[in-house]
């Protein structure tokens, strides 16, 4: 009997053990449907998009690609019927639970001062930083497909097209 029952706990320790690791293991955010939209010749900036969401409130604080020398979350506006674009200061918050959808004409992540041309079917990697109410950080891999929207075909994809913006200075 007594062994049985160490038998007992060493098996109840063991998928502790198991549950613990696998609950680790999970991310806090889920990315769905990363892309970044493709450049012309002589463009020096792109967006990245993708839907965020989170277990517990987070921040979209940072975010950095290989591909480019600076990285930003940004965020567009209409003010005056001029679209503005600036960074988003202290991160985009990820409440707990809901989907945070960056996209093009709203929140994004700008990629600048870029390194080569972005093409169609080209692999970008992005990584994201997150910070937790907490203070706790942590960071995920991306790895989003180079879109062109230059085709109807691919604006329709991704539902935007260019037409009728206005940007500032």
């Amino acid at each position: 009997m007594l062994i049985q029952k160490r038998m007992a706990a060493m098996a109840v320790a063991g998928l502790f053990s198991v549950f613990s690791s696998v609950a680790q293991a999970q991310d806090p955010v889920q990315v769905g449907e990363p892309w970044v939209r493709a450049t012309v010749v002589g463009q020096k900036a792109t967006g990245a998009f993708m839907t965020l969401k989170t277990n517990a409130d987070w921040r979209l604080i940072a975010a950095d690609s290989p591909i480019a020398g600076v990285t930003q979350v940004h965020q567009m506006s209409m003010k005056g019927g001029v679209m503005r674009m600036s960074e988003v200061e202290g991160g985009l918050a990820l409440p707990a639970g809901e989907t945070v959808t960056l996209k093009p004409g709203g929140y994004h992540i700008m990629l600048m001062d870029l390194k080569q041309p972005v093409q169609a079917g080209d692999a970008v990697n992005l990584t994201l930083t997150l910070r937790a109410t907490d203070g706790r950080q942590h960071t995920v891999s991306v790895q989003a497909p180079a879109v062109s929207l230059g085709s109807a075909a691919g604006a329709g994809k991704h539902g935007h097209t260019m037409g009728g913006h206005k940007h500032a200075d």
